[in-house]
C-alpha cells in the first residue's frame, strides 16, 4: 500500500542484437543469456517479448568486417541490415515500437563513433552529415524513434530538423544525453565486435567524474530538440538521473548497460547473489533514482517475473 516506486513491463525497453544470414542464434559469450539474431529468428523472438507484454525494442547491427570502413558508409545504406530489419519488423509486428541506434561505431573500421582524420581527432560536424544520413535512412524504414548514441555535438538539431525537412515529424529522438566515457560497456563492444581499433572514446563521450556537465547536455538536446533523454549507464550513475529528472519535464530513460548485466550474471552462475532479486532490486533503484523507462538485457526475465 505504501510503496513509493513499482518497476513494470511498460517500463522496459529490450535491446536486441541482429546478425546477417538465416537460422542464426549466437549466444554472446560476455552476455549469457543474450543472443546475435539472424532476422528470421529475430522475428519470433520479438514476436514471443511482445506477448509477454514488452512494447518497445532497440535494435543494434552485427556488421561484418567486410562491410566495414572509415567512414561507415553501410550506415545509411536503404538496404542495409537495420533498415532491412526495420521493415520486415513493421510488417509482421507493426504495434511494436522500434527504437534504431545512430552511431558509426558498428560500422566503421577504427570502431570510433565519429569520422577521424589522419591524426587520428574525431571529426564532429562531418560526423554530424553522415549521423543525418542514417537517422533519414532509418526513419525511412519504419523507425519510431532514432537514438543517437555517438554524443557528437549539435547532432539532435540537425537530425530533428532533417527529419522535419523530409516529412518525419512523427519520428521521434530518444537522446543519449548523458553519456559517460564507461568501463561498463565491454561486453557491448563484444557482442557488435565495435571496440574502438585505437584510443578510447574520452573525447566525445563525458567523465565519469562530472555531474554539472550532464545537465548542461541535457539543456542542449532539449533545446536542439530532443523527445526523450538517456543516462548511460544506470547503476553507478544513479545521482545523475536523479538529477536529470528534476531538470527536466521529458521522460528520461536509463540504460542498465551490459556490463552491469554480465556482473550480475556472473555473480549468480557463482552462486554468490539471488539473481532475480538483484535483478529486481537493481531496475527497481533505476525507478526510484527518476527513470521512466528502462533499457534492460533483463527485460524478457523481467516480463516472466512480473506475471
Amino acid at each position: 500500500m505504501v510503496r513509493e516506486n513499482t518497476l513494470t513491463v511498460n517500463d522496459l525497453i529490450y535491446p536486441m542484437f541482429v546478425t546477417e544470414g538465416k537460422a542464426q542464434k549466437v549466444e554472446i559469450t560476455s552476455m549469457p543469456g543474450c543472443y546475435r539474431y539472424s532476422l528470421d529468428l529475430l522475428l519470433k523472438e520479438i514476436a514471443e517479448v511482445f506477448e509477454l507484454g514488452i512494447n518497445a525494442i532497440a535494435l543494434f547491427p552485427v556488421i561484418p568486417e567486410n562491410k566495414k570502413d572509415d567512414t561507415g558508409t553501410q550506415s545509411y545504406n536503404p538496404d542495409g541490415l537495420i533498415q532491412q530489419t526495420v521493415k520486415a519488423i513493421k510488417q509482421a509486428i507493426p504495434e511494436i515500437v522500434v527504437i534504431t541506434d545512430v552511431a558509426l561505431d558498428p560500422f566503421t573500421s577504427h570502431g570510433h563513433d565519429g569520422l577521424v582524420d589522419e591524426n587520428g581527432t574525431i571529426l564532429n560536424d562531418p560526423t554530424v552529415e553522415v549521423l543525418v544520413k542514417m537517422a533519414l535512412s532509418q526513419a525511412a524504414a519504419g523507425a519510431d524513434f532514432v537514438a543517437p548514441s555517438d554524443m557528437m555535438d549539435g547532432r539532435i538539431g540537425a537530425i530533428r530538423q532533417a527529419l522535419d525537412a523530409e516529412g518525419y515529424i512523427n519520428v521521434g529522438i530518444l537522446a543519449y544525453s548523458a553519456k559517460y566515457a564507461s568501463a561498463y560497456y565491454g561486453p557491448f563492444r563484444d557482442a557488435l565486435d565495435s571496440a574502438p581499433k585505437f584510443g578510447d572514446k574520452k573525447t566525445y563521450q563525458m567523465d565519469a567524474a562530472n555531474a554539472k556537465e550532464a545537465l548542461k547536455e541535457i539543456e542542449l538536446d532539449i533545446a536542439e530538440g530532443a523527445d526523450i533523454i538517456m543516462v548511460k549507464p544506470a547503476l553507478a550513475y544513479l545521482d545523475i538521473i536523479c538529477r536529470v529528472k528534476s531538470a527536466t519535464n521529458l521522460p528520461v530513460a536509463a540504460y542498465n548497460v551490459s556490463g552491469e548485466y554480465a556482473m550480475i550474471k556472473a555473480a549468480a552462475q557463482m552462486g554468490w547473489i539471488d539473481e532475480k532479486q538483484v535483478i529486481l532490486e537493481s531496475l527497481t533503484s533505476m525507478k526510484r533514482a527518476g527513470a521512466d523507462l528502462i533499457l534492460t538485457y533483463f527485460a524478457k526475465e523481467v516480463a516472466l517475473m512480473l506475471m
